[in-house]
């Protein structure tokens, strides 16, 4: 795979493809970052722009981790203390996870979000940009929750982090996109550059195939769960035949498969009695998702398999978090 096609994989918009065609023509040494709002346990929403991360690691970026405690003290997460709290429990998580601790810098937006010059330029971008378009900006992340002034300043700090870590590539989940096309806009009226930005798909709700998974709701995959909760909810799943059904919904266990399982193993095996047709091994997302239209493998099987695989890649995180808590 080129640098180009791994920087790229499964992202569901790149924002431009010149300027990321760019950056994959020399990425030794570039800055790219994604931002989370600590929350204390990662869940499958968090691990797929991880997965993104480990890849622009193996391409040779340099990758920033930008742990939000100013933004989740404006979101109400709780006070700085605890919000540090549950932050380096994150940082621990992904460690856990893959990112290679000695390549990944984790910063705290309370490191440079409140300095004057920060201040300054956030005070500028709210002389500039009116309160609709802020909202309109923080929509897909504000949910149904009622706009306090805090979620208007939220997307403009954002705006301001490209610049203020030195970024050459923003990442997000598509539900930040409003966020990056404000920095687009908002930046060269500073004099800061404009970055391109990467957007990795929302996987559908895991039990209708609708929407997107949330953890809000308990129908996520943290890791918090257990093998045995692992199996229970990719059980339970939504899993037609197909990777297009009638109307909106999704497959979400063929994009487990396509976001999680296939960028972190080689191989796939799904292991099944010599009565059934013995074991079937895919070296691609695509073998497998052709298998299960056609009939070749069932959704029971492609389901215990999913869960095996997930079970893995949570599993020290899993540990993480026990000897975190004990």
């Amino acid at each position: 795979m080129d640098t180009y096609d791994l920087i790229t994989r499964n992202a569901e918009e790149v924002v431009t493809d010149e300027e990321v065609r760019d950056l994959a023509s020399e990425p030794e040494g570039k800055r790219v970052y994604v931002g989370y709002e600590p929350s204390g346990v990662l869940h499958l929403g968090h691990l797929l722009t991880a997965n993104k991360l480990i890849d622009l690691q193996e391409a040779g970026m340099e990758v920033v981790v930008l742990l939000a405690d100013v933004h989740a003290y404006l979101n109400g997460k709780g006070t700085f203390e605890e919000i540090r709290d549950t932050a380096e429990q994150m940082k621990a998580q992904f460690v856990a996870y893959g990112l290679d601790e000695a390549e990944t810098e984790f910063v705290y937006g309370s490191e440079f979000q409140l300095d004057e010059e920060y201040t300054l330029d956030l005070h500028e971008l709210e002389l500039s940009t009116t309160m609709n378009r802020a909202q309109r900006a923080m929509a897909e992340i504000q949910g149904d929750e009622t706009a306090k002034v805090s979620h208007l300043v939220y997307p403009l700090m954002q705006t301001l982090d490209i610049e203020y870590l030195d970024l050459d590539l923003a990442v997000g989940g598509l539900d930040q996109r409003k966020v990056h096309m404000l920095a687009r806009e908002k930046l060269p009226e500073l004099d800061y550059e404009v970055r391109p930005a990467l957007h990795t798909p929302i996987v559908a709700d895991l039990t209708t195939g609708e929407g997107k998974m949330s953890s809000s709701e308990g129908v996520t995959i943290s890791m918090e769960d257990s093998t045995e909760d692992v199996e229970e909810k990719v059980n339970s799943a939504f899993c037609p035949p197909t990777r297009d059904p009638e109307g909106d919904l999704e497959n979400p266990v063929l994009e487990l498969f396509e976001y999680h399982v296939f960028p972190r193993f080689e191989t796939v095996t799904v292991e099944r009695p010599e009565k059934y047709g013995g074991d079937l091994t895919y070296e691609s997302y695509e073998a497998l998702a052709a298998d299960l239209e056609s009939g070749e493998l069932h959704p029971a099987d492609a389901k215990s398999t999913l869960a095996a695989c997930l079970d893995e890649l949570i599993a020290p995180g899993r540990e993480k978090l026990r000897e975190l808590r004990a």
